[in-house]
C-alpha cells in the first residue's frame, strides 16, 4: 500500500499549481524540489492576455485569466501573503497605422475586454513617444519569487517537502507503485521546466528551451508609474527601480546571465527612456518552450504512474493552474485531456528514438 498518493519533482509554477490542486481534492504528496531551475523565479510573472506585437489574443488567454486569477486570489488567503498585483500595460505605438490595428482588433468579441479604445498620451519629459499609447486592461504580475517563496515554508511546515536533488536512478517503477528511498507512490509528476531534457523518462520531449534575462535599473529621474511596452517592456518596481526586459534565445541554453544580453537591453531602453539610468542586477532563466508552443501535459507512453506537466513557456502564471487542474482530473477522473496539449502527440518520437 503507498504511504502517498503522488510524488512531484518540482517546485516551479507547475509544481506548486499541482500540489494546489491535490491539496484541494485531500491527496497526499511529497514534493522534491533543488532549485536547480531558476525560470518561475526570475520571471517577470506578468499576466497579459495580448500578444503586443501583432495585437492578438494569445492561446486560451481568455479562458486562462478567469480560472488563474481567482486562484492566485484564494492562493494569496491562504498564505497570508501577497503576491498578485494589478496595473495595466501601456503600449507604445510607432506609427498611425498600428493605432489603427488596435482600433481593429479592439472590436473583435475576445479582444473587447482588454484592449482599450481610448487612447492615452504619456506625460513624461524621459519617455520619448511620437504617438500615443494604448491601454492593456486586466493586466499586473505575480510576485513569483515571493509566491514560491511563502509556499516552500509551507510545505516545510506541513513536512511535504525534500530540498534535495531527485536521483532517477534511484527510483523504483512497478504497476503497484513508485518506490523512491523508502518511500511508496501511487504516482510520480514531473514538473522540472527545462531541467527536464536531463530526464531519462521524458527527455524525448522537444522541449527546446528559450532563454529570458531581465536587468533590473535604478533611474531616479525617469519618476515612471506605468508599465510600458515598448522595444523593451519597463516595470516599475518602487525607490526608483525598474524592470527591463526581456531577451529571448533560442540557442544559448546555460542558467548564467550575459554581457551581450545586458548591453542589447540597454540599448533598446535609450531608445524609449530619456535620461540616465544605472544597471544594478541582471538575472537569466531558461523558459520551458515547446516548438508547438503548447504545453506538454498527460501520462508516459509506457509507465503507467509517470506523469508530465511542462511546456508553458513564457506564460507560465496563467496557463500553470489551468494545466494542473487537467492533469489531475485526467489521473483521477478519467477526464480526457486535449490533444493539443496531450504529450501523446509526441509518442511516435519516443518509439523511435
Amino acid at each position: 500500500m503507498a504511504d502517498k498518493n503522488f510524488l512531484i519533482v518540482g517546485l516551479g509554477l507547475s509544481g506548486l499549481a499541482i500540489c494546489e490542486e491535490l491539496e484541494k481534492r485531500g491527496l497526499s504528496f511529497t514534493v522534491f524540489e533543488d532549485h536547480s531551475q531558476k525560470s518561475s523565479l526570475v520571471a517577470g510573472g506578468i499576466f497579459n492576455p495580448v500578444i503586443l506585437k501583432r495585437f492578438t489574443l494569445a492561446w486560451e488567454a481568455d479562458k486562462q485569466m478567469s480560472y488563474s486569477i481567482p486562484y492566485y486570489k484564494e492562493l494569496e488567503r491562504k498564505l497570508h501573503v501577497q503576491f498578485l498585483h494589478f496595473w495595466n500595460i501601456y503600449r507604445r505605438f510607432h506609427s498611425v497605422e498600428e493605432q489603427n490595428d488596435w482600433f481593429i482588433a479592439s472590436d473583435k468579441e475576445k479582444l473587447k475586454p482588454f484592449l482599450d479604445t481610448s487612447l492615452e498620451k504619456i506625460q513624461n519629459q524621459n519617455i520619448s513617444s511620437d504617438y500615443s499609447f494604448g491601454k492593456v486592461n486586466h493586466t499586473g504580475n505575480v510576485d513569483t519569487e515571493l509566491m514560491i517563496a511563502s509556499y516552500r515554508s509551507y510545505l516545510q511546515s506541513m513536512g511535504n517537502i525534500n530540498m534535495e536533488r531527485f536521483k532517477y536512478e534511484d527510483l523504483k517503477i512497478e504497476d503497484s507503485g513508485i518506490t523512491y528511498h523508502g518511500g511508496i507512490y501511487e504516482n510520480i509528476i514531473f514538473c522540472e521546466g527545462f531541467g527536464i531534457n536531463q530526464n531519462p523518462f521524458f527527455q524525448y520531449l522537444p522541449l527546446r528551451g528559450n532563454k529570458g534575462e531581465y536587468i533590473t535599473i535604478h533611474a531616479p529621474d525617469l519618476k515612471l508609474e506605468k508599465a510600458i511596452k515598448a522595444s523593451v517592456f519597463i516595470m516599475p518596481m518602487g525607490n526608483d527601480r525598474y524592470k527591463v526586459g526581456a531577451t529571448y534565445d533560442n540557442h544559448d541554453k546555460t542558467p548564467d546571465i550575459t554581457k551581450g544580453s545586458r548591453e542589447k537591453l540597454e540599448k533598446e531602453l535609450r531608445k524609449v527612456v530619456k535620461c540616465d539610468f544605472e544597471v544594478i542586477g541582471q538575472v537569466a532563466g531558461i523558459r520551458p518552450a515547446t516548438i508547438d508552443r503548447k504545453p506538454l501535459v498527460g501520462r508516459h507512453p509506457e509507465y503507467r504512474n509517470l506523469f508530465c506537466c511542462n511546456g508553458f513557456g513564457s506564460r507560465g502564471v496563467l496557463i500553470a493552474p489551468v494545466m494542473a487542474k487537467k492533469l489531475i482530473d485526467y489521473i483521477q477522473n478519467d477526464h480526457q485531456l486535449e490533444a493539443e496539449i496531450d504529450l501523446a502527440r509526441f509518442t511516435p518520437k519516443y518509439f523511435n528514438a
